[in-house]
């Protein structure tokens, strides 16, 4: 008897554990993501587990720092090759403030981290798209009567990662807040 309590205690411990952690669908996820074959790629590639929601937010809060951080060095290399280009100059400056650790994009993705770990979904999906918004700032500037700077570099296409992997992350939050 006291055999067969044992086992039932830990089957009920197996399916508690097994249902806290819920299976994502990446596909579900990544069909509400303007690029889906970016998303379905960067979430395919994620090591290890693939399947809960921690470690997939987790994931994508890891790759949008590390973006955000690949784009302030980008950032500050323009800056010093912009030389006495006085649009170029301000441009990249802005861009950084856009991205820098203090007010920026490195800062708010703190800050969504923190929100999801403290489970203040709405803040952190507020700061996710915060995050675009910067971004896009970035790329097309402050003022809407500005014309935007015509950028050739890879600053762009950098801020467009750092975008979309803020939009992937917030899919994974409204799919999680729907299973």
């Amino acid at each position: 008897m006291v055999r067969l309590s044992f086992l039932v205690v830990v089957f009920i411990l197996c399916v508690t554990i097994s249902s806290a952690t819920k299976v994502v669908d990446i596909d579900t996820i990544c069909k509400n993501v303007t690029n889906y074959s970016f998303c379905s790629n960067l979430l395919n590639s994620k090591p290890g587990s693939k399947g809960d929601f921690p470690s997939l937010i987790q994931y994508t809060f890891d790759v949008l720092r590390v973006n955000a951080t690949n784009t302030v060095n980008l950032i500050n290399g323009l800056i010093a090759k912009s030389g006495s280009n006085f649009n170029a100059t301000y441009h990249y400056n802005v861009c950084l403030i856009h991205f820098d650790i203090k007010k920026g994009a490195l800062h708010i993705i703190e800050y969504a981290e923190d929100m999801y770990k403290r489970k203040y979904y709405k803040e952190m999906g507020d700061a996710l798209e915060y995050i675009n918004f910067n971004a896009w700032e970035c790329l097309l500037g402050d003022t809407p009567s500005d014309p935007p700077f015509h950028d050739t570099s890879l600053l762009p296409a950098y801020a467009n990662v750092v975008m979309l992997v803020a939009k992937i992350a917030k899919s994974i939050l409204t799919y999680m807040l729907q299973a």
